[in-house]
Parts: structure tokens; sequence; C-alpha cells
């Protein structure tokens, strides 16, 4: 059975991996249910492990009992031996029993926590850049670190509730045979014990909710802060943020203290309960011995038993809430997988060659084939909303919608704010499809490319702009991700990005680590690396937007050469303001308000046209001044 890793291939067809069905989304509970499936076999081996491991818990008082009144009491040491053999092998076997049961336990948390963030990970593939539209990143990171937890959580009570159950039924049955008012006693008891603390659980669910979206909400601004820690620096925003994080920080400890008060009450009512039951027993059973209707042996028996049905009950209380967290954690994960990519392929899709004319119908921009054009634009944003049409990205102008949005509401103001948060995702999901399934306005050799598949596009056109990331790893996975590359291609791109640097500063050359976004590298350095992988790939359309605007204007020049030579008898787009990518573009757009309003040779356009001069010699003075 392979169970870990566990083989996860949902969102996708055609892998390597049997496909794995989707998660089911319809709600939390449903979701929960799906989890568990995929792993019922784990969970059902876990239960019969552990409910071998409480052989002695279960049978122990009995045998004791019995060796006091068929050994000690009457007075046979053959009886005693006897039953102290039976105890010995009960023992052995729980005790062999209970390192199995850990063994599994573990094994089905790491599935449920590494498998959550396998799906994550598929789906973040899965969706691209649709889905930081439609969900914020502190959600996403917190559904793969700590909910995951919360899942795994789960499936160890799980195996332990089904196994005490059990065992609490067997201790019931025994105990019936010796009193049945003692044995009512100990079979009541743990249901009405839960049923008491029941009423506790709904404040504790909606305070344990309230304190994951904080945390969430901490985490999104830890993210941002880490992303944009060089220019905050640059700007003197380290206090600012440092204050906001602060006060968010805040936040999130009260509401982790006002959850954890919930959980105290919880946890006293289970103690209390559980203390009153096992006076009451001890109790009745004295008095039936006094009334001769129980002997020594049995009372041993019996008070054995109130201390062992102490665990089912506070485990029955772990489960209610585990289960309560796990529904908490659930929410918020059927918030990310519950999302659908925007792109429909045609049913009859028309193939994309790369070598022919791109023209964008919005701007009246073409990309000539086999050109280095260069875009320029007063404003940066438009250039990059030009650079997002060729490569059919859906433009950021939305703001994601969180489930800590409304968070600490009661009753039917919670349920607004919940339906609220699903029409805002509905308007979102449904715009970003109207946006994906209509004619796109970019022609590649007359093609359209809603009328072929994204995975074309994707192959044909690629964009290289400042949010592209690196990921943790070796250096040459961050060149050659996918491992198609010689040693001579790759070194030839890092050569042309002007990133040797990068090698050389690292022991180990290509299998040097990175930090995860390159946080071990300088701006210019993760620059020119984020450079060099978009050039590795040889992509037939390359658009880069503005990809040496943290280098200095030595290297800049260096790489606008070895880029223009790189790139000779293909078609590169560059969106730059930079004169130094101006000297080597074959031709020049200039764009305003979106539109393409010159266009030709940078020496012409400079010396003819004053609405380009005007944004190229602003460009030169901003960096002489910077």
């Amino acid at each position: 059975m392979q169970d870990f890793p566990p083989r996860i291939a949902t969102f996708f067809t055609g892998t390597d991996v049997a496909p794995t069905p989707d998660p089911d989304t319809r709600s939390p509970a449903a979701f929960l249910r799906w989890m568990l499936r995929q792993q019922w076999q784990v969970i059902a081996w876990s239960t019969v492990s552990c409910l071998l491991w409480l052989l002695p818990l279960t049978f122990g008082p009995y045998i004791f009992g019995r060796a006091v009144d068929d050994g000690i009491l009457a007075g046979s040491t053959g009886a005693l031996l006897a039953w102290a053999g039976v105890m010995l092998a009960v023992v052995l076997v729980g005790g062999v029993f209970g390192v199995v049961f850990h063994t599994l336990v573990v094994r089905s948390w790491l599935i449920s926590l590494y498998g959550t963030t396998q799906m994550v990970t598929r789906k973040v593939a899965q969706m691209g850049h649709v889905l930081p539209r439609r969900s914020p990143t502190g959600e996403v990171l917190s559904v793969s670190s700590s909910d995951s937890d919360e899942f795994g959580a789960l499936t160890e009570i799980l195996a332990r509730s089904i196994a005490q159950l059990v065992s609490y039924l067997t201790v019931a049955a025994i105990v019936l045979t010796m009193s049945w008012q003692l044995g009512v006693v100990v079979l009541v008891a743990a249901p009405v014990l839960v049923l008491a603390a029941m009423p506790l659980l709904r404040p504790l669910h909606r305070r344990q909710q309230v304190e994951r979206s904080r945390n969430s909400e901490l985490t999104s601004l830890a993210t941002d802060i880490v992303a944009g820690l060089r220019i905050l620096r640059g700007i003197g925003g380290e206090d600012t943020f440092g204050r906001n994080y602060a006060t968010q920080s805040q936040h999130a400890r009260k509401a982790g203290v006002s959850s954890g008060i919930w959980q105290a009450a919880v946890e006293a009512v289970g103690v209390l309960f559980s203390g009153v039951f096992l006076v009451t027993l001890v109790w009745l059973g004295t008095r039936q011995v006094q009334a001769g209707e129980l002997t020594v042996g049995q009372l041993v028996s019996f008070l054995g038993y109130g201390l062992f049905m102490v665990g089912p009950i506070r485990t029955f209380f772990e489960l209610a809430q585990k289960a309560t967290r796990a529904l908490v954690s659930a929410r918020k994960a059927i918030a990310i997988f519950e999302q659908r990519p925007p792109w429909r392929d045609p049913e009859d899709p028309q193939p994309l060659d790369g070598s022919r004319e791109m023209v964008d119908d919005l701007s009246g921009f073409t990309a000539h084939p086999e050109l280095l054009t260069v875009v320029v634009s007063a404003v940066p944003e438009q250039s990059a909303a030009l650079a997002d049409r060729l490569g059919r990205y859906l433009p950021p102008d939305t703001d994601p919608v969180g489930e800590d949005d409304g968070d600490g509401l009661k009753g039917r103001a919670a349920r607004r704010a919940r339906a609220d948060r699903e029409r805002r995702r509905a308007r979102i999901a449904a715009r970003d499809e109207e946006a994906a399934t209509r004619e796109w306005g970019v022609r590649l050799g007359g093609v359209d490319l809603s009328a072929a598949s994204l995975a074309d596009v994707r192959r044909q056109v690629l964009v290289s702009d400042t949010g592209s990331g690196l990921f943790a790893g070796t250096l040459q996975d961050a060149i050659d991700p996918h491992g198609t590359l010689t040693r001579e291609q790759a070194e030839q791109a890092l050569r042309v990005a002007n990133a040797e640097d990068v090698y050389d500063a690292l022991p180990e050359g290509w299998q040097g680590q990175l930090d995860e976004r390159g946080r071990g590298l300088s701006g210019g350095q993760r620059q020119r690396v984020v450079l060099a992988r978009a050039l590795a790939t040889d992509a037939p359309i390359l658009v880069l937007v503005e990809p040496t605007s943290a280098v200095d204007a030595h290297t800049e020049a260096r790489i606008a050469e070895r880029v223009s030579e790189l790139r000779r008898g293909r078609t590169t787009v560059v969106c730059t303001v930079s004169p130094l990518w101006l000297h080597h573009a074959d031709r020049v757009v200039l764009l305003r308000d979106g539109q393409v309003v010159a266009e030709g040779d940078h020496a012409d356009l400079l010396a003819h046209d004053a609405a380009y001069r005007d944004v190229v010699v602003r460009s030169m003075d901003e960096e002489v001044s910077s």
C-alpha cells in the first residue's frame, strides 16, 4: 500500500500519477469526509492497533479483580499465578501494538499534512495568476501550513476515539454483568458529559474562527513586508509597516486568548464531570460491597474501570474540540479548492506560429517577427497591461476576498457576511470567465489567442515581468526548472543576463542553494537570475517588462547588447524607457493612454517626436539624479 508520500493528482489530468478525485467542496463537513476517505485504510489499521493497545486498560481491572477474588482472598497460589500470566500476556500485546499505533498515527498525520500541501501547490499551479485575484496570499499559506496540521490532528483523534468507543462499550458490558446499577452509571456517564459541554462548543468554534482569520491576516502582512523589504528600506517605511504588524499581532494575540479561555472552559467541564463520575462510582460501589452485593475483587475492578473511563471521556471531549478546529480549517480550505480556472480551450483549437506577426487590437501595437521592439510609456502600468494581454493574462484589477471579512460577527450577521463573501467571489469568478472565454483581441499570425489552447499560448509567448519570483532550491533549478538545458546553454543564459557573479558567489556553483524569493541575493542579482531563466526558455516570442530596472547603467548596457544578439531572428518585446535598451531596438513604440501614438527608429523619434522626447529625456534625467 503506497500511501506516503501521498500520491496527490487533484486538479490535473494527464499526469504520470493516476488522477485523484477533486476534493468535495460542498461544505466543510463534506470536505473532511472526503479527506478521511482518502486514507481510510491507514485510519482503520490505526483503530485496530489502538484497540489492541488498550487491551491492558480494557481487561486489566477485570483480570486484577479476579486475581484478588480467586487468588488472594481464596488463598490459591495457582489461580493467582494463572491470572498474573494472563495479565502479563495482555500487557505485552498492548505494549507491542502501542508502538504500532503511534507509528500509524504519525503516518496518517503526515499523509494529511503533506497531502494538503500538495493539493494547495497543485491548485496554485492550476490557477496561476488568477488565484491571487480571488484569495489573499495569507489564506493560501495558512491552508498549506496550519490548516493541514489540523486535518492531521483529526485523523489521529478519530482513530483513537473509535478505539476508545469500542473499549468503552466493552467495559460497559463487563460491568453490567457484575452490577447493573454501576454498569448503567458507567454506560451513561460519557454521553452525559459530552452533552454538558456541547453549549460551549459553538462559542469556541466562533472564537477559533476569528483566531484563524486574524492569523491569516498576520501571515499576509508578513508576506507583503518580506516581499517589499528592500523598497521599504529605500523609502524609510520599516517603522510604519512594523507598527502595522505589531498592531495586527496584538489582534491575533487577543483572539488567541479569547479562544483559549473557551477551550479551557471545555477542558474544565471535562475534568469536573470526570471527577464527579469517579466519586459517584466509588460511593455506589462501596455501598454495594457493604450490602454484600459485590465482592472486594469486583469493587477493585469497578474502581479500576472508573479511572479508565476518565480516558474515553477526555478523548470524546478532545474529538469535539479537534473536529471544531478542523471544520474551521475546512471552511478556509474549500475557499481555495473550490476555485476553478476561467480558461476554456476551444473544441477545435487553432495552432499558433510564434514566427508570425502579433497584433494587439486594443492598443494598435504590432510585434513584428524577428525584431526587438521596445515599448515606451510614461505610465509603466500601461505597458505592463499590454504585456499581460500579449501573454493572455488577466489584469491585476481585483481585490481578493478573504474568509476574515466580517470575522467576529454572530448569528444572522455572520450568515449575511458569509453570503456576501460568496457573492463577491462569484462575481469575480464570473468576470474572469467572461474575459477569458470571449475573443481575446490579440492575434498571432491572424489567429486570436482565444482560438488556441492555453498551453499552446504559453509555449509560444513567454512574459517575464517584475513580479516573477524565485523559489528555494539550487541555482540550476532556478535557471533550468524543467531540466532541459545542456551545461553550455545554461551558462550562455547566465552570461547574457550578466549573472555570473551569482554563480561565483555560491560555493557549490550550480548546486548552490538559493533562499525563497532569492532573499540572499541583491535586487539586481535576483532580477538578472529571473532574466536568465526567461532567456533560457528560448521562447519564440519573449516579452520582458522592466528587465533591468534594478541594475546599474554599465551592467544594463551589457545586458541590452547581449540580449539583442542572443534574440536576433526571434520576436522580442521589451517594456522600458531606458535609453540603453532603446539604442539596441530594431523598432520603438510609444504608448499614450494605452494607445500606440508613435513608432519608428529611436533616433528619428527622439529628433522629431516631442511626446517621445519628453518621456525618454525625463527617464534619463531621473537616472542621472538617482
